[in-house]
């Protein structure tokens, strides 16, 4: 047993799973900085997704991405990142604060930011990251722009001209995207529009809030009866269905929403399909596919508990889904932490969302 799997499992052993999932402590805080702050500025193992032209763009990852070059890919450190403000921001005495600070200062310089910005210019970089990256970033941003402290603010000032750029990606793009991308990895629409609705009603960007409600009800207003039986893929890290869910309870009102999932998923009152309430089962975590399906039992955890939460207390449904949302994060918070990076350069942050998200919920 590793030192690191010897930690998860006293940390768990300790842990109970009571009616609300586990709230996050200034330990367990702790705990995911370290992995944030281990990740965001380890330039190696990297898997770049750029487009070369010419020999010219044989480049290090630092060169195309000045800021988010770490934590192996563009969008895990942009989620590192917010790790680190997320927690920060939580939890301002944490001990690892001044680690975080200077680490945020590092990299969040205006310069390097422009460099970031203007990457989304070069030839072929149009699909860049879109939208699980871009969503990411606006999510990042609504953590600084929504923080009452000094550095945030010169943080969100810098970040300007990249925040302005990907919210015009949105505008631009969407209305052109005729149908939307429903499988559970980057791809996926809903989670790509559930976090920029987050931050347009953080930021009260009422043009954006407006197209992505416009397209959240075009693209799933009339889905019925999912086929999430077939749920999950092998490398899942998102549940098609509950990612849908959990953007069509941003969008409509409760009453109407509660409609809306029961013809979605008509059989969550007798916990069917079966497969949505029980962990999937992760056999190699040192796999960076397969590892995924942990991100997954924690995504699929926030989502059952918010759209639990978003029915009615008489909803025969609520009970069950708040409770396989129980299921679901104590399985997927035991392996945030396996002692292999395939899974440790990003887990924290969806470990973080699940344990948070109810802290700052936008308003419709």
């Amino acid at each position: 047993m590793t030192l690191a799997t010897a930690f998860t499992a006293l940390w768990m052993s300790a842990m109970t799973f009571p009616q609300e999932l586990p709230a996050l402590d200034a330990p367990t805080a702790s705990k995911f900085a370290r992995l944030a702050l281990g990740a965001i500025e380890k330039k190696y193992p990297y898997k770049p997704a750029h487009v070369w032209v010419g020999e010219q763009d044989a480049l290090v990852p630092k060169s195309l991405h000045p800021v988010f070059y770490g934590a192996y890919d563009w969008h895990s450190a942009v989620h590192g990142h917010w790790v680190l403000v997320r927690l920060l921001k939580l939890y301002p005495d944490l001990p690892e604060k001044n680690e975080i600070r200077a680490a945020l200062a590092r990299q969040f310089t205006e310069e390097a930011l422009k460099g970031e910005a203007a990457y989304f210019g070069r030839p072929h970089a149009r699909p860049f990251e879109r939208p699980y990256g871009w969503t990411w970033l606006l999510q990042l941003v609504r953590e600084l722009k929504t923080w009452d402290d000094p550095d945030a603010k010169i943080w969100a000032s810098r970040f300007v001209p990249l925040e302005q750029l990907i919210v015009e990606r949105y505008l631009s793009y969407f209305p052109k995207q005729t149908y939307p991308i429903r499988h559970g990895v980057h791809a996926n629409t809903a989670f790509g529009l559930s976090f920029a609705l987050d931050y347009a009603r953080g930021v009260k960007n009422e043009k954006l809030e407006g197209l992505l409600v416009e397209r959240s009800r075009h693209y799933y207003l009339k889905d019925q009866d999912a086929p999430a039986r077939w749920e999950p893929d092998g490398s899942d890290f998102f549940s098609p269905a509950l990612c849908e869910a959990d953007l069509m309870r941003r969008v409509l009102p409760r009453e109407e929403f509660a409609l809306w999932l029961h013809r979605f998923l008509p059989r969550l009152a007798d916990k069917e399909p079966a497969n949505l309430f029980r962990p999937a089962v992760v056999s190699d975590r040192t796999d960076p596919q397969i590892v995924h399906l942990d991100g997954l039992n924690l995504s699929r955890a926030w989502c059952l508990e918010a759209i639990g939460l978003a029915l009615p207390e008489n909803d025969p449904a609520r009970a069950p889904l708040l409770e396989a949302a129980r299921v679901h994060a104590k399985d997927g918070l035991a392996h945030v932490t396996s002692g292999d990076y395939a899974g440790e350069h990003w887990l924290a942050s969806f470990a973080t969302y699940l344990m948070t998200w109810k802290k700052t919920v936008p308003g419709k």
